[in-house]
């Protein structure tokens, strides 16, 4: 294919985050500055077995196509796909997407990722540390570029600790105790459950059937995080533990030698002090060694980082078959846009 210049259209990348939130996607080229994301708000199905490929490729494509158009690709040669749950939930995800990539958009190289991985790179680039991904949900992911190591990110349900969901969950556990006149209870996050959610014993039958109970838990984190910083004891008492189990799951993963990087990304980072002060102070505690740094960038940064490598041929990252893989498959001829 050729522009009316002469010159063959850019062969370029595909990059995607998908998280607990949704699903966003940029495309580029080398040389040029990224596409704008395209974002659907949709987190992507789990199933029996596990992420729902299907599900995935339903919101991706017709970003992907839309996005090659709008750019002006030529081919889309590379994909980087960050995906939440890909450790624990990803076997039908890596067993079907590079080949469904290659038949639907003619891609050539595949990788891959944990979110975790696509969060630490758009943080720290290729340099040894740990960073704390905490949005809707919660993993801490570090390297000394030898080898990955995590902790939690095991769901809403056996961890995630620290995350917005926790935060949430713990906030609307207090605002039901003081609604029953229970101990540990706070009036100000009670207020604040029955302004979001309505009269509180319909709470359960808003939150247990729905399939995004995750992010509907996150969404009371910031009013946790609120009343925390007027002074609420209750409030201040579940952001401070959420502090003391995002620092814990850091030194669980830093490297032991060297004066290691430690960041904070994800959508916990927009908490603000409430938060961001004890984590300080937690994270100074627990790892004196390691020096506390600013995010560069967010996942789909890290997503953009790991696909413009990758097409360069420049990849340091370590492999882990459950964390990071890298597939190179032979041409195939695209489906038609």
């Amino acid at each position: 294919m050729s522009d009316e210049g002469g010159g063959p259209r850019d062969a370029g990348f595909l990059a995607v985050d998908s998280g607990g939130s949704g699903l966003r996607a940029v495309v580029g080229a080398p040389g040029r500055e990224p596409s704008a994301p395209l974002a659907s708000r949709e987190p992507v199905r789990t199933a029996a077995r596990g992420i729902d490929p299907g599900h995935l490729l339903e919101q991706l494509l017709p970003m992907a196509r839309a996005l090659a158009d709008s750019y002006g690709l030529g081919q889309v040669t590379t994909a980087v796909v960050g995906a939440a749950g890909l450790a624990s939930l990803g076997d039908a995800l890596r067993a079907e997407l590079p080949g469904a990539l290659a038949r639907e958009l003619g891609v050539r190289t595949v990788a891959l990722a944990a979110d975790a991985v696509t969060a630490y790179v758009g943080a720290l680039g290729p340099r040894p540390g740990a960073v704390v991904a905490a949005g809707t949900g919660a993993i801490a992911i570090g390297t000394d570029l030898a080898r990955w190591r995590r902790a939690d990110g095991w769901g809403h349900l056996l961890g995630d600790c620290g995350s917005g969901a926790w935060i949430g969950r713990a906030g609307l556990e207090a605002a039901l105790r003081a609604f029953d006149g229970r101990d540990g209870g706070s009036a100000a996050l009670r207020a604040g459950a029955e302004d979001m959610f309505g009269p509180l014993p319909g709470l359960p039958e808003q939150l247990y059937p729905r399939a995004d109970r995750p992010a509907v838990l996150a969404s009371f984190a910031p009013r946790v995080a609120e009343c925390a910083g007027a002074g609420d004891p209750a409030a201040a008492a579940i952001v401070g533990a959420a502090a003391r189990h995002l620092a814990e799951s850091a030194a669980a993963v830093c490297p032991a030698e060297g004066e290691p990087l430690v960041a904070l990304t994800g959508g916990l980072v927009r908490l603000g002090d409430p938060l961001l002060l004890p984590l300080a102070g937690e994270l100074a505690r627990l790892l004196p060694r390691a020096r506390q740094v600013p995010a560069e960038g967010d996942p789909l940064h890290g997503a953009v980082r790991v696909a413009s490598d990758l097409a360069a041929g420049r990849v340091t990252l370590p492999g882990d078959e459950k964390l990071f893989s890298v597939v190179h498959m032979k041409p195939v001829q695209k489906k038609g846009y």
